[in-house]
């Protein structure tokens, strides 16, 4: 008799086709068979150790967050509800180019530095690794051996590359220095990276040029990876910059995704059908294109992201000194709210847009869940916070989000960051918010087009050729949710809040998830690229 059998799911598969009522039975952590309603008609109907009656209940692939900030998150947090509530199985992490591998010893401490705004200083962990194979290694190993609550995938993160290799000085590389990065991106990948990410609005990251990038992507395009992106800008120039990654991915003939897709701040107001007509016209000429978005119209990031790229030039403690120069703070001041600064997407930054979601430092929880009133405040706040305040960003249109997420070539990615006192609400609620939401409430998606979104056009993405579909012989990493009530808990004021509508999700055939609850299993692992 095998493990499990799920009775009477109304399945919609993740390819897209229309839904079916079957028995689905796992054993061994995979499925072993799909018995639909007509076959079963008349003959005996497949038993198991256990039976779960799924009547009310759509079964799904789990899904997959294609843009993940649980990189330390997986590793101090063994219960990690956050994303194994939503239904998650999967994340990709290494994004937005600055991560934890490779590194030495000196670009761990700076990197940790440069993205406590994200991740958290890290204090509690134990950075016994070095290399991306060493990480995955630990994701592997977890929490005492046994493993960690979702599995992940790791994209190299290009910023930090050129960190270990160069460093954070806004200059060309050497021909050494680009030889090195490539070795280093070329580790990653045989390590089991799946691709490459790069944050081209994040120091040091940005001071990359096309060239340079292109020479990186292919090296990720001989692996069979993918360049993930996150362009130069998303306000002033943004589609200028969407097709500065189209045309390079081709230059390298690398496969493109498209990191949180877009169109933000009043310069973009309604302009999503020119970015889309773009991606057509790219994939109808042969391009091989993906995005990702979360459903929601505020970004999220680190206050000191906003900074003109001049005044982030060589890392944490020059960007602290410049600041607190007068003189320099001035300038900073000047870029950021006349000129518009690159890091604020070259439009000048309104602050009352700007809303502290955390801090580091525990003496200014007070600032969480305010708007800055201006320069001074924002500065007061970086020097005393040493650069590791988040914030979000509220500078989206509901009308581009919508319009993106329907192409064809759209997956869910959360971009959740899980630090702050009041983190964006997106965390913990992306994919029942795409269900209850987007699907149920406003049909802007059919159930099967968002599930195929969210499972397996991502798996097809990250050549994982047995995940992403309820297919035989794939991993029983599923999800049952009830299509009439699965919603997003998670609200702007009380943002850790739990999703309702998913009783069971399963990772590798075990429970993680069981009549709502959380179990203890930790049956996640280091998902390496498939060659």
């Amino acid at each position: 008799m095998e493990d499990l059998v799920v009775r009477d799911a109304e399945v919609v598969d993740g390819s897209g086709a229309p839904s079916y009522r079957a028995d689905v039975v796992v054993d061994g952590g995979r499925i072993v068979s799909v018995v639909k309603e007509a076959a079963a008609a008349g003959c005996q109907r497949p038993r198991a150790t256990r039976e779960l009656d799924a009547e009310g209940l759509v079964l799904s692939p789990g899904f997959i967050d294609m843009h993940a900030h649980s990189d330390l998150a997986l590793l101090r947090d063994p219960d990690h509800s956050a994303k194994a509530a939503q239904g998650v199985t999967l994340e990709v992490l290494g994004q937005d180019g600055l991560s934890y591998a490779p590194v030495d010893d000196r670009t761990l401490a700076e990197v940790r530095r440069a993205i406590t705004g994200w991740n958290g200083a890290g204090d509690d962990i134990d950075f016994d690794w070095r290399s991306v194979g060493e990480y995955l290694d630990r994701l592997d190993h977890g929490f005492e051996g046994r493993g960690i609550a979702v599995n992940a995938a790791y994209l190299v993160p290009q910023g930090t590359v050129r960190a270990l290799a160069v460093g954070w000085e806004d200059r060309e590389a050497t021909p050494q220095e680009l030889a090195r990065m490539r070795q280093l991106v070329a580790e990653g990948m045989e390590q089991g990276a799946v691709g490459m990410s790069s944050g081209l609005t994040y120091t040091p990251g940005m001071y990359a040029k096309d060239a340079e990038l292109t020479e990186l992507c292919r090296v990720v395009a001989s692996y069979d990876g993918y360049y993930c992106p996150h362009h130069r800008s998303y306000g002033a120039g943004a589609l200028e910059a969407y097709e500065e990654m189209v045309a390079l991915a081709r230059e390298a003939g690398c496969a493109l995704h498209l990191a949180h897709a877009t169109l933000n701040f009043g310069v973009n107001e309604g302009r999503a059908p020119e970015l889309l007509g773009l991606l057509d016209r790219a994939l109808a000429a042969g391009a091989d294109i993906t995005l990702d978005t979360y459903p929601y119209t505020p970004g999220c990031t680190t206050l000191a992201a906003l900074l003109p790229s001049w005044a982030s030039e060589g890392g944490p403690e020059a960007v602290l000194a410049r600041l607190a120069d007068e003189e320099t703070a001035e300038r900073v001041r000047h870029h950021l709210e006349v000129v518009g600064s690159d890091g604020c997407h070259g439009v000048p930054v309104e602050w009352d847009t700007i809303e502290v979601s955390g801090v580091s430092d525990p003496a200014l929880s007070s600032y969480v869940g305010r708007r800055l009133d201006g320069w001074a405040t924002a500065r007061r706040l970086l020097l005393a916070d040493r650069l590791g305040t988040a914030v979000l960003q509220h500078v989206g249109h509901e009308e581009n989000v919508r319009a993106i997420m329907r192409h064809r070539v759209h997956t869910g990615g959360s971009d959740g960051i899980l630090q702050g006192g009041k983190p964006h609400p997106r965390a913990y609620g992306t994919f029942p918010r795409y269900l209850g939401r987007y699907v149920r409430e406003l049909g802007v998606l059919s159930l099967e087009e968002c599930v195929a979104r969210l499972t397996g056009r991502p798996a097809a993405r990250l050549r994982l050729p047995d995940r992403g579909l309820v297919r035989e012989g794939h991993r029983a990493d599923l999800v049952l949710f009830d299509p009439e009530t699965v919603a997003a808990g998670s609200t702007y004021e009380e943002p850790r809040r739990l999703p309702t509508g998913i009783p069971y999700v399963l990772i590798d055939g075990r429970f993680v998830i069981e009549d709502g609850r959380r179990t203890d299993v930790l049956a996640g692992r280091a998902v390496r690229r498939t060659p």
